[in-house]
C-alpha cells in the first residue's frame, strides 16, 4: 500500500519588516541599539543617545555599510527616501559608496577654474592672455557661482551671468561663456558631471548684433602729419622714437615694445624677431629701410646701453599704453595698431607690389593650406623694396 507523499517541510516564512518605525518611535527612542525599518534600514541608537541612520547594502556582490546621517538633520522620510535610491542604484550595478565618496569630494567652481587655468597656461605665450583669462572669471562669474560645487551649475546659471551683458557687451560675453564653457568641458572630462550646461544657451540667449568695430586707424594719406605731429610733440623721446619704428615696420606694437638689441642686425639692415614673440608664433624678419635705421641709432643713443632698443622706466620695456596715451594726447585719432591697417590700405591703393607681398610684411598667415603648404620663402627682398617705397612715401 502507497502511502501518500507528504509535503516538504518549509521554513515558516516571515513577513520582512517594510516601514516598521514610527517619526514617535525615532525621536523617543533611548535605549541603544538597532532598529530596524526595513530593507536595510536601521536606526542606530548610541549608548551617548545620539541617533544615526545606516543602511545594509550589497553593492556588486559585497556587503556594505553605508551611513545616511544623523538624525534630526536627516529624519525619517528622508532616510527612506535615501535608502530606496541607493537600492535602485546598486541593482543597476552602480555603487552608491562611491558617488556617496564623489558627492563629498566634488570642487566647486572656482576650484576646477584654477585647474583649468594651470592646465592650460602653459600653452598661451601671453602671461598678460593668462591673467585676463582669470580676472574675467574673478569678477563676473566667481560671485553667482564660484562656491557652487561644479556637478550643480546648471545652464540657468550661464544664462543669468551671460544675459545681462549679451547685447551690450558682445566681445565679453562671448569670451566669458567661452572660458565657462572650458571649465565645464574638463569638468565632464574627468567624469564629474555628465553634460556642459554652456552648450544649450545660445536659443535662449539669442543672436548678437553685428557689432563689430574695428580699431581706429588714419587714412594713408594723413600719417605722415601725425608722424610730424608726434615728434613736434613734447612727449618722451623714447616713446616718439618707438611710435614712427612701429609705422615704418608695420609690427605690432607688443614686438616694438619688447625689440632688443640682439634682435637687430644693423649691417644687414635686418630685425629678426623670434617665434615666442610673434602673434603667429613664426620667426618674422623685418626689413628695415633707412629712415628705421636712423630712428636706431638715435634710439642707441639715449638708451644707455641697454637691452632694449626702446627702454621704459628702469629699464623695462615701455608700457602697454605710453604710445596710445601719446597719440591721443596729440590729437591723433588712431590706435597704435591702426597703423597697420594704414599700411595695408596704402599697399593696395598706391602701389603695384602683389598682394602677397603686402600680406608677408605684415606677418599674416598664409589662410589656404594647400598654398601655405607650398610657399617657402618670405619673399624678403620684395618686401625690402616695399618698406622703402612706404619709408619714401612718408617723407614725401
Amino acid at each position: 500500500m502507497t502511502l501518500p507523499r507528504r509535503p516538504p517541510k518549509r521554513k515558516p516564512r516571515r513577513r520582512h519588516p517594510h516601514n516598521a518605525l514610527s517619526s514617535a518611535f525615532v525621536r523617543n527612542v533611548r535605549e541603544a541599539g538597532r532598529y530596524c525599518d526595513g530593507n536595510g534600514l536601521y536606526l542606530d541608537v548610541r549608548p551617548s543617545g545620539s541617533r544615526g541612520w545606516i543602511q545594509r547594502l550589497t553593492i556588486r556582490g559585497r556587503r556594505t555599510e553605508l551611513g545616511l546621517g544623523g538624525y534630526p538633520l536627516v529624519s525619517l522620510k528622508e532616510a527612506r527616501e535615501k535608502a530606496f535610491l541607493n537600492r535602485k542604484l546598486a541593482r543597476e550595478g552602480g555603487d552608491p559608496l562611491s558617488e556617496k565618496r564623489r558627492a563629498e569630494s566634488m570642487p566647486t567652481f572656482i576650484e576646477t577654474a584654477d585647474k583649468v587655468w594651470r592646465q592650460l597656461r602653459p600653452g598661451w605665450r601671453s602671461d598678460r592672455h593668462a591673467q585676463v583669462w582669470l580676472n574675467s572669471l574673478e569678477r563676473h562669474v566667481f560671485p553667482r557661482i564660484g562656491e557652487m560645487p561644479v556637478s550643480e551649475v546648471t545652464s540657468a546659471d550661464v544664462i543669468g551671468i551671460l544675459a545681462p551683458m549679451w547685447h551690450e557687451k558682445p566681445a565679453l560675453s562671448r569670451k566669458l561663456r567661452q572660458r565657462m564653457r572650458a571649465v565645464m568641458e574638463w569638468a565632464v572630462a574627468m567624469g564629474l558631471r555628465p553634460d556642459n550646461p554652456c552648450d544649450r544657451v545660445g536659443p535662449v540667449l539669442g543672436v548678437q548684433g553685428n557689432r563689430t568695430q574695428h580699431l581706429r586707424a588714419l587714412p594713408h594719406g594723413e600719417v605722415a602729419e601725425a608722424i610730424r605731429t608726434v615728434e613736434a610733440s613734447g612727449g618722451r623721446p623714447v616713446v616718439k622714437l618707438a611710435f614712427e619704428f612701429l609705422v615704418l615696420t608695420a609690427t605690432r606694437s607688443n614686438e616694438v615694445r619688447g625689440a632688443a638689441w640682439r634682435e637687430i642686425d644693423v649691417e644687414e639692415a635686418v630685425w629678426t624677431i623670434p617665434a615666442p614673440r610673434t602673434k603667429g608664433n613664426r620667426e618674422h624678419r623685418v626689413p628695415l629701410s633707412g629712415r628705421a635705421l636712423a630712428i636706431l641709432d638715435e634710439a642707441r643713443r639715449i638708451g644707455r646701453g641697454g637691452a632694449l632698443v626702446f627702454p621704459g622706466v628702469r629699464g623695462r620695456p615701455l608700457g602697454r599704453t605710453a604710445v596710445w596715451h601719446l597719440l591721443k594726447t596729440c590729437g591723433v585719432e588712431a590706435v597704435p595698431h591702426g597703423f597697420r591697417s594704414s599700411f595695408r590700405d596704402w599697399a593696395a591703393e598706391e602701389t603695384d607690389h602683389p598682394r602677397e607681398v603686402a600680406e608677408a610684411a605684415l606677418a599674416h598667415k598664409v589662410r589656404n593650406q594647400v598654398e601655405a603648404a607650398y610657399r617657402r620663402t618670405d619673399l624678403f627682398e620684395r618686401r625690402r623694396r616695399l618698406m622703402d617705397d612706404w619709408a619714401a612715401y612718408l617723407a614725401g
